[in-house]
């Protein structure tokens, strides 16, 4: 009983640091104006690429491992696909039809809003992974901690830069992000509750959220990016090749954590 009270203390901690790492884009708020319009849309094609190399790389790889079944896995990311497309008509209606009350309420686009739907499912993930990881061996949750650690920087770098794009302030871009990142506390807190159970029904939350991140690269950001008032020339390619290469480096780094 203690060893598990403990495991879940370290889980809830651990869980507080990835939440910490929303911060990592603060840096946007010494940055002048006129540069920080020329380094947003590269850093939202950073985030393009980390949310296709996740999806790719980490997301469906596992999903594949845990199922040992590829049709069903398509299916869920196919899901996952479905499902933010009518998520993005819902939040395209309510931003049409939102009566007129101020400045803020018509500032963010539905790419903002759709990156921060995708962002908390991600980050509530996370938090079952941490917290089953914890309660299988302390070594293996810090292990995780620090491999979700690694991905989560440019991810939340690119996010913040995306949530601007979209049309949050600087600082409404950070707060916003930083709310969504809490999502992790509510997965290991069911992880805690649930058991293997929070833990079979990642097989269907990592292809679905695959799929949320492959519509919101695809349908929104990359579509951002071309539109005249965002394109900075052929800085972005680099930026989205950096964002696929993070998320290998996390692949690369992970055995290494694991035996250290």
């Amino acid at each position: 009983m203690v060893a598990g009270i403990e495991s879940s203390l370290y889980a809830l901690a651990a869980g507080l640091v990835v939440s910490l790492m929303a911060f990592s884009g603060a840096f946007v708020l010494w940055l002048p104006p006129e540069r920080l319009r020329r380094w947003v849309p590269n850093l939202v094609a950073l985030a393009v690429g980390v949310l296709l190399g996740d999806a790719f790389i980490h997301l469906i790889p596992d999903a594949v491992a845990r199922q040992g079944d590829v049709g069903g896995v398509c299916l869920a990311v196919l899901g996952g696909l479905f499902l933010f497309f009518v998520l993005e008509k819902w939040v395209r209606w309510r931003h049409d039809h939102a009566p007129a009350e101020g400045p803020e309420v018509d500032s963010a686009q539905p790419m903002a809003r759709m990156n921060l739907i995708g962002d908390a499912v991600h980050n509530f993930i996370d938090g079952i992974l941490i917290a089953g990881s914890f309660w299988a061996d302390p070594w293996i949750g810090a292990t995780t901690t620090l491999a979700i650690v690694a991905h989560e920087i440019p991810q939340e770098i690119g996010d913040v830069g995306a949530l601007i794009q979209g049309g949050y302030r600087p600082a409404e871009a950070i707060r916003y992000n930083f709310y969504c990142s809490l999502t992790v506390l509510p997965g290991i807190a069911a992880t805690l509750l649930l058991g293997h159970y929070a833990e079979a029904s990642l097989a269907l939350l990592l292809p679905m959220a695959a799929g949320g991140f492959i519509y919101i690269a695809a349908s929104d950001f990359i579509p951002a990016l071309h539109e005249p008032a965002a394109d900075t020339g052929w800085g972005q390619v680099p930026a989205f090749a950096l964002g696929v290469g993070f998320m290998q480096s996390v692949v690369v780094l992970e055995p290494l954590i694991a035996t250290h």
